[in-house]
């Protein structure tokens, strides 16, 4: 360690060791950290609040990131599932595809995606006082993709996708009553949870997503020009409160 930045070999070490040294070198003034060999160690940066930025070699194990409030995480691979539970604040951003439940009541921050993700992406995301957490996806996303969602910003880009197949499965927006979805690309209206409609984008929405984009293209070395060739579709909730007749007397 030396001149604010960490190399730390985490080849063969159990996951709360990895986090401990990862401690260890934050309260020692490290303003960089790169993990070497990492093969599926868990909780990686969770609750960490420094402004630091970690630089992961390898695969992280799930709940990367979770409560997570102020570092940035670049992963250089592929990162398993509950990346950004409950996150707060910060970025985190994984240059290959990422697993199930994605920002799992993520209420600030950003998670930048380049390739595909799996199930319950954007899960009880919400927004928290003045935060708008963000999640965009590069790739394709299966079922329920958005679900129960209460706030913040998700979009999907498809961008390695022909254009005629559909970069989204099923339950799209599932118990959604917050937050926009947006889609690059058709979506059916069979692929819809019943709580949300789709709406053309206007130059208010332009001017949200817009510089997210940018962000995110200049983040991987994209053609921003490119992740706009195509129309996106916005989805809503069509009620704010879709169960309240089940809990109603």
């Amino acid at each position: 360690m030396k001149n604010g930045r960490a190399k730390i070999n985490a080849s063969g070490i159990y996951y709360r060791e990895l986090n401990r040294m990862i401690r260890e070198a934050i309260a020692a003034g490290e303003q960089e950290i790169e993990l070497i060999g990492v093969n599926g160690q868990r909780y990686i940066a969770d609750g960490i609040k420094q402004k630091v930025m970690i630089i992961i070699d390898g695969v992280p194990g799930n709940d990367l990131s979770a409560f997570m409030d102020g570092p940035t995480v670049i992963v250089n691979a592929n990162a398993q599932d509950g990346v950004g539970n409950t996150m707060n604040d910060g970025k985190v951003i994984i240059h290959g595809d990422a697993g199930d439940v994605i920002g799992y009541g993520m209420r600030g921050g950003k998670v930048f995606i380049k390739g595909n993700v799996g199930y319950r992406v954007g899960i009880h995301m919400k927004s928290y006082k003045d935060q708008v957490p963000v999640i965009i996806v590069g790739g394709k996303a299966v079922d329920f993709f958005g679900e129960y969602m209460a706030g913040g910003i998700l979009i999907l880009l498809g961008l390695t996708c022909p254009n005629n197949q559909s970069i989204v499965g099923n339950y799209l927006g599932t118990g959604m009553h917050g937050g926009q979805i947006f889609v690059r690309g058709k979506v059916e209206k069979h692929q819809l949870g019943a709580e949300v409609g789709i709406q053309e984008i206007g130059p208010q929405d332009h001017k949200l997503i817009e510089p997210l984009l940018r962000e995110y293209c200049e983040d991987f070395n994209l053609d921003y020009n490119e992740s706009m060739s195509r129309p996106f579709i916005k989805l809503v909730p069509v009620s704010h409160r879709p169960y309240g007749r089940l809990y109603a007397y």
